[in-house]
């Protein structure tokens, strides 16, 4: 069988994730990352079981039968690459689906998605235990993330419904990205971070080095993955600190990067 090439990006965290409301669906805003992808035909192992590849092609109404990939993405790290290999399987194999078909797809295999397959995925707040759309919002503004994983690979469990409630910080949200605030964007996302880490264990929170890096490189704010180990500096363009990624290396994290994400 033949394979069309195909490459899709990760992402980096998130903007915000929580609860939307008492007993609302876990919610999310991704953080798009081209620096961090996942090819399709490759030689690397898939991290899927070979039933659970059956599943997905029954989904899609294809033959079970897919390519290995390339990740640069790493398990476990908040970077989405257990949903991008699935992408790439599905569109390497010829699939055109709509993007919604293709999510439902991907959430029988995992449980939890989140909304690669979209082309502006940091437009959306999704339910990723769900697997759809529950707001269109303006992208985030331009800006760079200075990060790295921070912290053993935690891969996503589907069942973990243990988050703050980010109502508040959605409509706060939408409103800083309709007049292009990155500023007010970056507080947000902030705040989004400290919540989940304080609900995380309090020895987690003191431990957790991004404030104090983001205070002492300057940065507008800081963002992580919920369930994983990346963790990112919000700065706006042009703005990065020559000693930035010397600064992440030396507290601890790995895996240091630069990329720009937001609408251009």
């Amino acid at each position: 069988m033949s394979w069309t090439p195909v490459c899709v990006e990760g992402h980096f965290g998130e903007w915000l994730q929580g609860r939307m409301g008492k007993g609302g669906p876990v919610a999310l805003v991704t953080v798009r990352c081209p620096a961090l992808t996942v090819r399709a035909p490759g030689e690397g192992e898939l991290p899927f079981s070979r039933g659970q590849l059956a599943s997905f092609a029954a989904q899609l109404g294809i033959a079970p039968r897919f390519p290995g990939t390339v990740r640069t993405a790493p398990l476990g790290g908040g970077a989405g690459a257990s949903t991008a290999t699935l992408v790439a399987l599905a569109r390497a194999a010829g699939v055109t689906v709509s993007a919604e078909r293709l999510a439902a797809a991907c959430l029988a295999v995992e449980g939890a998605s989140d909304p690669l397959m979209f082309p502006r995925p940091d437009a959306l707040l999704w339910a990723s235990r769900e697997g759809r759309i529950l707001r269109q919002m303006p992208a985030p503004p331009a800006c760079h993330i200075l990060g790295g994983f921070w912290g053993a690979p935690h891969r996503t469990d589907p069942g973990d419904e243990n988050f703050d409630d980010i109502a508040d910080l959605v409509e706060a949200w939408a409103a800083a990205v309709t007049r292009r605030d990155l500023p007010a964007c970056a507080r947000l996302a902030s705040a989004s971070a400290r919540r989940c880490t304080a609900r995380r264990g309090a020895s987690l929170a003191q431990s957790d080095p991004m404030p104090e890096l983001a205070r002492d490189l300057g940065a507008l704010g800081w963002l992580r993955a919920h369930t994983g180990s990346a963790r990112g500096l919000i700065f706006a363009p042009g703005t990065l600190p020559a000693q930035g990624a010397a600064a992440l290396a030396e507290a601890g994290l790995t895996g240091v990067l630069t990329f720009g994400t937001g609408a251009a």
